[in-house]
């Protein structure tokens, strides 16, 4: 027997690349999400499964529940090393990461979930400003994804702009607060965390936010109406960010494992959150009872040319608000990146393996990993 056990072990560590389990660094990763979440059910599990395959059994990973660590603490856990690896939002701390906040300030634009992840993540790793925050934090990047398009999902019903006026909504950022006040609602800045309680209560009258939320953080049970508009999506992300202590304690052949891992990760994150999860979504509010409304098509109209007007907004708010002069080039910058990886996404039917290829290609295969983040 004592054999046997001898012998399965060697196995596995030759299956593992010749690196047995005991000898893997362990990652502390956190998702900062609970599991119904695509950040958790998906994008972080499969990046536990994804770390060994890459590394060759050299790289694992133990997963610390938003219990131990939440968005809002999130940069403070990575500072400390309580978490090694964790789910950075920019917009959280937009007084720390004013460069990586600007993209964040075009999340009305989004329309392709796999475009915007894709062009997110071209942009921050070239983006020498972007750099330069993560570094004073003693972060390191490795993608960002994008969610699906966000919709008003209220207990009130909203079909035109006069039923947006005097609406509470809780808004995720400066550019659904924009938008919300420019229609006479109200929003309202909480964690996401915090909106299932708030709307069953009464203290908001809604949300802008991705479908999935129906599902990640119970709101089918409060909610009664969803309005379908072009309201953006998500897209201020830092799904990996990589305690810098960690990072320079990785061989460079470990990092760029990692960042394989994260990139393959990343496009099953926004393949779940922007393309499956509403589907699974729209069907659960169904069977509760949830109406379904399409804005009418003046609101429509006038959201998109808010939507358009507001990236000149973006870059003038980024100025005053994050001291940043060059905001509207690096905005355009980025639209470009979008028109790039969108024609790319519509090329390969926004399939998420495809474009975890192409981003592996365009970006991360032309990263120095000696130098990365140093």
């Amino acid at each position: 027997m004592k054999k046997l056990i001898t012998a399965l072990m060697a196995a596995s560590a030759i299956a593992l690349g010749g690196v047995s389990m005991s000898d893997a660094r362990e990652l502390r990763v956190a998702p900062a999400a609970p599991p119904p979440h695509p950040a958790n059910g998906v994008m972080y599990t499969n990046f536990m499964k994804y770390l060994p395959e890459e590394s060759e059994g050299r790289l694992t990973a133990t997963m610390l529940g938003p219990e131990v660590v939440n968005l809002g603490q999130m940069k403070d856990a990575l500072q400390s090393q309580i978490a090694e690896v964790g789910n950075l939002l920019p917009l959280y701390f937009p007084a720390d990461l004013p460069m990586m906040s600007v993209t964040g300030q075009l999340s009305l634009t989004s329309k392709n979930p796999h475009a915007m992840g894709a062009a997110m993540t071209e942009f921050i790793v070239n983006c020498a400003p972007c750099q330069a925050e993560m570094k004073a934090l003693n972060f390191v990047y490795l993608g960002s994804g994008a969610s699906d398009l966000y919709e008003f999902i209220t207990t009130k019903p909203v079909h035109s702009a006069a039923d947006l006026q005097g609406l509470r909504l809780r808004s995720g950022g400066a550019p659904w607060a924009r938008l919300a006040e420019h229609f006479g609602a109200v929003p309202v800045q909480m964690s996401v965390f915090d909106q299932f309680e708030a709307m069953n209560s009464g203290t908001i009258d809604g949300t802008m936010a991705s479908v999935g939320d129906l599902l990640s953080f119970r709101l089918v049970e409060v909610a009664k109406h969803i309005t379908f508009a072009p309201i953006g999506g998500y897209i201020s992300t830092s799904n990996f960010t990589v305690s810098k202590a960690t990072w320079d304690d990785l061989t460079a052949e470990d990092r760029a494992a990692m960042a394989r891992a994260a990139n393959r990760a990343n496009a099953d994150f926004t393949n779940r959150w922007g393309y499956e999860i509403p589907e699974i979504a729209e069907a659960a509010a169904k069977d509760a009872g949830i109406e379904f409304i399409d804005a009418d098509p003046e609101l429509v109209s006038e959201i998109q040319s808010f939507v358009d007007a507001d990236i000149e907004t973006a870059g003038t708010y980024s100025q005053e608000q994050f001291g940043i002069q060059d905001a509207p080039e690096q905005i355009q910058s980025f639209l470009a990146l979008v028109d790039k990886w969108t024609a790319i996404a519509d090329e390969v039917n926004s399939d998420p393996l495809a474009m975890a290829e192409r981003v592996q290609e365009e970006v991360w295969s032309k990263v120095d990993y000696a130098t990365y983040g140093q």
